[in-house]
Order: structure tokens, then C-alpha cells, then sequence
């Protein structure tokens, strides 16, 4: 089969875990290989996700590798044989691959937590909020490009659909106008209203709130099938950091637990959000 041209982060993620499990197994490439009678190229271009592995032999990956994490080694068949084409694949090529990969990490969560401090977070915008953030990107969008953001933010709603969703947002996002004041109002309107859904939950930090030093925490936390796959997501200078790492997941739960700590509960949250609407 030809080597992929762009692996998404969901096939980088599986081609990850397997050298980490040949890490630890102290396993060069070429040993490897050879235990699954392939060459130490092909375990290479499988580990840096160019090429898929097959159940078959991802398990004797796994037997050979010594790993007895039977839920771990379940969970990378399935990323391993996964052909879902989601709907963000009408707009690849079309739009930078992060944001693809993005909504493929929404949509294979079994969880997701989100902190915004200056925005609003993605999957809650409403139509004109996203435009305006849009808008003001320096160098300035085409016309057309800017539309197709706009669009697939608004179809990552469907990871709200049943997921469970909890986003802790700061008072600041809340108040910034990003565009005019009717889109702030029914933005805040929004938010009480996906706030109803059973499986969503947010969660305010007040402005005033004393010895808070967490603004820095922004992210998109994604749960996996087995912890161990669980993903952040964070923006950076050049684009969205998919971070996988243990020690990192392990830090950014604890901040994400620092920061809902601070927040308000959900019902002291929609009275909250209640009030900014009369001011708007």
C-alpha cells in the first residue's frame, strides 16, 4: 500500500503508543521487525504513522512488546482499524489540518472539558460570534476561507450532541464584545440554552474572584477509550499542540480540577450569565 501523505493525529497518536510500548520494552526497530518478520523501515513508517498495521499484527506487536493491558491493547485495535470519514473530511485540503483533527478528537471522545479565558469556546460560539473572531485574524481571511471556518465550527456542535461537555469559562470571555452588542446578548443566550442539555455542563469563574492565578490553563481535554489515550489540546503560536504524554495529561488534569474548583457551581453559573444578559 503507498505511505500516507498526511497522517491525521488520531493515526500519529496509535504509531506513538506502539513505540512507546517498544520503548519500554527495550526493543530497537530492527529487533522489532524482526520478530514480526517485516524490516525496521516498516516498523518506522508504521511508528510515524505512514503506514497502518493490521489487528493481527498490532497484536503480535503487543504480545512480543510484553504488554498485558488488554483494555490498552483494544483500544489501539480499534484506532488501528477505525474507516470512519466524519464530516470534517469535506473540508480537507480545504481548510488547515489541525482544525480536521481537531473535530476528529471531539468526535471520538468519550468526554471532553474545555477552559476559555478570552473566548468563548468553540463548540458554544454561535454563528456571529465565530465570524468575528474570524474576521479579526491578522493576515485577514479570504472571503471564502473565512465562511468554511465558520461553517466548521458551526458543525462541531455535534460533539455536544451526546458527549458528555463540560467548559468552564471565565467572566472575561463572557464580557468581551467581539462583535456587535445583539451578538453578545445572544451569544450569552446560547450559552444558557446548551446549559439546559443533559450532557452539558458550564461553569463561570467571576472576575472578582481572590486568588485565582490559573488564566494561563486554556485547553480542550479529551477523554480516551482507556485514560492512557487521552489528549489536550491547546493553541499555539503556528497552530493547535496536541499534547499525549503522561506526565503532561497528569498536569492538566490537575489544572483542569485547580480551575473547576475556582468556578462557580452550574446553577450559581446560569444565574450568573443571567445577570450579564440584562446588562447587554
Amino acid at each position: 500500500m503507498p505511505l500516507r501523505r498526511e497522517p491525521t493525529e488520531r493515526q500519529k497518536r496509535l504509531g506513538t503508543e506502539l513505540r512507546r510500548l517498544r520503548d519500554a520494552a527495550g526493543l530497537k526497530a530492527r529487533e522489532a521487525g524482526e520478530l514480526l518478520g517485516v524490516s525496521s523501515v516498516q516498523i518506522s513508517q508504521i511508528e510515524i504513522a505512514l503506514a497502518g498495521v493490521s489487528e493481527a499484527r498490532l497484536r503480535r506487536l503487543a504480545g512480543h512488546y510484553r504488554c498485558t493491558d488488554e483494555d490498552l491493547i483494544d483500544a489501539l485495535v480499534r484506532l488501528a482499524t477505525d474507516r470512519t470519514r466524519g464530516w470534517w473530511e469535506e473540508y480537507r485540503w480545504l481548510l488547515p489540518t489541525p482544525f480536521l483533527d481537531l473535530a476528529e478528537l471531539e468526535h471520538h471522545a468519550t468526554f471532553l472539558r474545555e477552559v476559555g479565558f478570552l473566548f468563548v469556546p468553540g463548540p458554544l460560539q454561535t454563528e456571529d460570534y465565530a465570524r468575528a473572531v474570524f474576521s479579526y485574524r491578522v493576515p485577514e481571511l479570504p472571503p471564502k476561507e473565512l465562511e468554511l471556518r465558520v461553517q466548521h465550527r458551526m458543525r462541531r456542535k455535534e460533539c455536544l450532541r451526546e458527549t458528555p461537555y463540560e467548559a468552564v469559562v471565565h467572566e472575561a470571555a463572557l464580557r468581551i464584545m467581539v462583535s456587535d452588542r445583539a451578538a453578545s446578548r445572544a451569544q450569552l443566550d446560547h450559552l444558557l440554552h446548551l446549559a439546559d442539555a443533559d450532557n452539558i455542563t458550564v461553569r463561570v469563574i467571576p472576575l472578582d474572584l481572590e486568588g485565582f492565578a490559573g488564566a494561563a490553563s486554556a485547553m480542550v481535554y479529551a477523554g480516551g477509550t482507556v485514560p492512557r489515550l487521552d489528549t489536550v489540546a491547546r493553541d499555539a503560536p503556528h497552530g493547535t499542540a496536541f499534547i499525549d504524554s503522561e506526565d503532561q495529561l497528569s498536569a492538566f488534569r490537575t489544572l483542569f480540577r485547580k480551575v473547576e474548583d475556582a468556578s462557580l457551581d452550574p446553577d450559581q453559573s446560569r444565574d450568573f450569565i443571567h445577570r450579564l444578559t440584562k446588562e447587554r
